[in-house]
């Protein structure tokens, strides 16, 4: 910024032909001139055939926009406040790239639970990362399942297992990637367990669903070896950052061991203001509803300290990109790629016709609370866990955590999301109009 400012002074001096603004961030080919705008990237570059690094040809390169960059100045006088900690770099898909500052030793297996189809390849996958001298980490629960404690033959590589326990067992430091072997559910498990920042996942489709699980297991020794050398694409998938604040209605063993209500980790808890507050990191979305009440919700939501809208209905889902194609999609919004910034509020069968889905900024905070007038409570779940009441006076915060989801590609992040909208949700499906036939030229 302060080169910029440098640029702009010794430019006063010059024509205003010369005066021309280039943007690094671009990488010099964004050129803004203070009289006319003249763009140096001809429109069949917006998708040209230069590969990103590390990368192979069928990764096209696009256009790569950082805020407030390609443009920080408009006309001879405008720019945008030089303030650091308000820039938002948006992600180029074709530049997000797997890289490994040193070789991955560690990788933590998380297995749909009670599934017996997936135990034949669960010990497939485990022995070949133990014959690859990697160190591999599962659920205690896992491995107390009779199928796999009663298989002797899988006994000695049950034996070098390390296990952990969730809620109990901070394993956050200690993993390299993460491979699940199941269902869009298990990938949302693999993101609970990380409440700061997560390892790079690999999600094989092994469950029902599959959106959010890409890889098919025919050849997952090849594509594991790929994916430990560094070889694969990646797609950033926001969380949002939860804090829930409740009012003490009862005593102090309302908190045993650090654990909340659910068994969820009190983020924190003051007994002079009678407050507790709890923390979640959500991939999907946060539900808020009427719960077992026959009433109609009604909660107010606020955006930066605003109320913006009261929800009178069943109740309000906030979801990131990734959860648009879950509940969301169901509940009548659109479907956001998870590399758009944004924060997405859709109502659940509002008492309004006029009540449309939105979306907000990400980096916004919104702020939900039972409105004066409701006449219930209301229910507020994360990903489909963690599920509790919220009272009057009680509160929920919610932001985009610092601390996305890096979820690896089978192709790129765009291809992957075109191809589980078509093979998931059947999105566009119908049947094709005949064409008619060419008619005959008489002679």
């Amino acid at each position: 910024m302060e080169m910029e400012q440098e640029k702009m002074t010794m430019n006063k001096e010059l024509s205003p032909d010369a005066a021309a603004y280039c943007c690094s961030a671009c990488h010099g080919d964004e050129t803004w001139s203070y009289n006319h705008p003249i763009r140096g990237r001809a429109k069949s570059r917006s998708l040209s055939a230069s590969p990103a690094l590390g990368s192979t040809k069928e990764f096209r390169r696009t256009r790569s926009l950082h805020g407030p960059c390609p443009v920080t100045t408009f006309g001879p006088k405008a720019c945008v406040l030089q303030n650091p900690q308000t820039i938002m770099h948006i992600q180029d898909p074709a530049s997000q790239r797997l890289t490994w500052n040193k070789s991955p030793k560690s990788v933590l297996v998380i297995k749909k639970m009670r599934d017996a189809s997936l135990l034949q390849p669960f010990k497939e996958l485990c022995t070949h990362l133990m014959e690859n001298n990697m160190i591999v980490y599962v659920e205690k629960k896992v491995l107390e399942d009779p199928a796999i404690a009663s298989d002797e033959s899988f006994g000695a590589v049950k034996k070098k297992f390390c296990t952990f326990r969730e809620d109990y067992d901070d394993i956050s430091n200690q993993i390299d990637f993460i491979i699940c072997l199941g269902g869009d559910g298990t990938l949302l498990y693999a993101s609970s367990l990380f409440q700061g920042s997560v390892p790079p996942v690999m999600a094989f489709h092994l469950g029902s669903l599959g959106f959010l699980t890409p890889f098919s297991f025919e050849n997952f020794q090849s594509q594991v070896t790929q994916v430990i050398e560094g070889n694969a694409a990646v797609v950033l998938r926001s969380r949002l950052k939860v804090r829930v604040v409740k009012e003490l209605r009862e005593k102090k063993t309302a908190v045993h061991n650090g654990l909340g209500e659910n068994g969820s980790q009190a983020a924190g808890l003051d007994m002079d203001v009678g407050k507790q507050a709890m923390q979640y990191q959500v991939l999907n979305e946060v539900v808020i509803d009427r719960g077992p009440s026959s009433y109609l919700s009604n909660v107010d939501v606020y955006l930066d300290g605003h109320l913006i809208t009261t929800v009178q209905g069943d109740g309000v889902i906030v979801s990131t990109p990734t959860g648009s194609t879950a509940y969301a999609a169901a509940a009548g919004a659109s479907m956001i790629h998870p590399n758009v910034p944004a924060i997405m509020i859709t109502p659940i069968c509002p008492h309004s016709l006029s009540f449309r889905p939105i979306v907000v900024p990400a980096g916004v905070e919104l702020k939900i609370m039972l409105s004066p007038e409701a006449r219930n409570t209301a229910w507020v779940s994360f990903d489909g866990r963690k599920r509790q009441e919220i009272r009057h006076g009680d509160s929920i915060s919610i932001t985009t955590s610092c601390y996305p989801l890096p979820s690896i590609c089978v192709r790129d992040p765009v291809s992957d999301w075109f191809e589980s909208l078509a093979q998931c949700l059947h999105w566009n499906v119908r049947k094709k109009q005949a064409h008619f036939e060419e008619e005959e030229e008489e002679g």
